[in-house]
Order: C-alpha cells, then structure tokens, then sequence
C-alpha cells in the first residue's frame, strides 16, 4: 500500500497544497507573489517530467499545468497593486529565504530531468517490441532521477515498461492483485531486431502483485544478439511463464512473436524490462529516432 499513498501524496496533495496557497496567500507585496509563483511553477513542471502518472493517471498531470495557468491569473488580480516590495520583519526575510532555497532545490531537480533526454554514447536501434495500445514509460532516461537503473552499470538506460488504458492509468484500481487488471498483461511481445536468440527461460511463475522473485530478477526472459550489432545483447524481461515461444539459437526476424508480457522475476506488478549491454556496461536503445524517458507515450 506504501506505493499507493506515496504517489497520491506526492501527484496529488502536494501540488494541490502548492496551488491553494498560491492562490489564497494573503501577500504583502509583488515580490512575495513572484517567489511564491516559482516555487509552484518548479514543482509543478518537475512532478510533470519526473512523476510516473501512469498510478493516478497520465491525463492528470496536464490539468496541474491548466489549474497553475488559472491560479496565475486569478492570484494576480488580487496582488497588482501591491508594492513590489515593503519593510519586512524578521519572519517574512525568513519565509522569503526558504522561498530561494526551494526554488534552488526544486530548480536542480528539474535540470536533472532536463539533462535525462538526451544521451552522448551511440545507441543501437531497435523497433519497439509492443503492438495495439498506448505504451508508458516507467523508468528511463539519462538521469537517475528519471531512472534508477541508471545507478546499475548493466542496466544502465534500461527502460520499464507499461500500457496504459482509456483513462492513463496501468491498471483496473491502483494496486490490484489480480494479474488480468493491469493493462500490459499478456500483451504480445516482439523481436526488437533480425537476430539470434542466446538465452531463454520459461518456466517461472508468474507472482501476485506485489510478490517479487529476488533470486531469480530477469524472471522469464529472452535475450538476443542482434544483426546490426551482436556483440550487444538485448533482454526482455518478466515474461508469462510459458508464453515464451522461441528456443535458444534460433533465429529470429524483426516483429516476430516472442512471447507474452508477464510479471515473473523480481518485478512489482506486471511490465516489460528491455535493456541492452556491451561488455557489462548499459547502452542506450533508440526506437524510430527516439530516445525514451519516464513519461514518453509510445501509441
């Protein structure tokens, strides 16, 4: 349940509290109001890029950027004719420095997340291995901050990913235990690239939410070398058990049917894990042009 709460705490009541205050602050001057709109302007754009909405819902991270938009307005009507600045006391020179100390901290955060989309190394090109919905990135991207397989060197750019439903949400209710209500369960999975199959497993099972398997992290998986670059390997990860329906070295075409998206290993719910590793070290995967970070939508 801990999930649950933190993403409702952090997406929800947080920027909600942020926006109230903007709004119903009694100030006393321009400046106090403009410090007050920065710090709810850095919140607000860094839980956009760097929350994963896909608990509370994708859609909802758009109206935070609407409601803020309406709270400038409105709060500025109500402080225009303010001075830009008065005689403060003691408190107020206080409040006003912890305003620049969290619009210094929230300001680098959103650097951080800035500095996650793009990439120096070269990356290997694959086609993104899911069909027939709304696909949402998880985890991913250049930064930990935005992903926190960056601070594992094998897994370093990997990506976790989810589909979405009608709503933006992963699932049918925030935590489910049932396997059938996440919305990537069961979904196809395909072959990245043209290439050979260099290891399997597919005998697992798969775990009710949120069970994991530390023993054994990749769960159900395939791992290939592909043509284009074979001294890379490519895992998927999490896979049904069962599903799997390519053996070891064979060969395999680009979009040909692997097998099915499960939630075996050492997995929280139901999702696809892919990365891609050379001599122990993360590579980045481009999929048509587009390098991924925690809340790209793949349709």
């Amino acid at each position: 349940m801990l999930p649950i709460f933190y993403s409702i705490g952090l997406l929800i009541i947080l920027p909600a509290s942020f926006i109230i205050s903007l709004w119903k602050a009694p100030f006393k001057s321009k400046l106090e109001w403009l410090l007050d709109s920065m710090l709810t302007t850095a919140l607000i754009v860094w839980l956009f890029q760097a929350g994963n909405w896909s608990w509370v819902g994708y859609y909802v991270s758009f109206l935070w950027l609407i409601l803020l938009i309406v709270t400038f307005i409105f709060s500025w009507k109500k402080i225009r004719n303010l001075p830009f600045t008065i005689k403060y006391s003691l408190n107020q020179k206080f409040s006003i420095g912890i305003y620049i100390l969290l619009i210094l901290v929230f300001g680098t955060y959103n650097a951080l997340v800035v500095k996650s989309y793009s990439v120096a190394e070269k990356g290997i090109e694959l086609s993104f291995p899911l069909k027939n919905g709304t696909y949402y990135v998880g985890q991913g991207g250049n930064q930990v901050a935005m992903n926190y397989h960056q601070a594992h060197p094998g897994q370093k750019y990997a990506l976790d990913i989810l589909k979405l439903n009608t709503i933006g949400t992963r699932a049918n209710g925030l935590y489910p235990e049932e396997l059938n209500k996440y919305q990537i369960f069961e979904d196809n999975l395909y072959s990245p690239c043209n290439g050979k199959v260099v290891n399997v497993k597919n005998d697992l099972p798969d775990l009710t939410p949120p069970k994991s398997d530390s023993e054994n992290p990749e769960g159900n998986h395939v791992t290939l070398s592909c043509e284009n670059d074979d001294a890379t390997t490519i895992l998927l990860a999490h896979m049904q058990k069962g599903s799997l329906v390519v053996a070891k070295n064979e060969k395999v075409t680009t979009g040909q049917k692997l097998g099915k998206v499960g939630n075996s290993g050492n997995t929280s719910e139901p999702h696809l894990h892919i990365h891609a590793e050379k001599d122990g070290r993360g590579v980045p995967i481009i999929f048509n042009d587009r390098f991924l970070v925690r809340n790209s939508l793949v349709r």
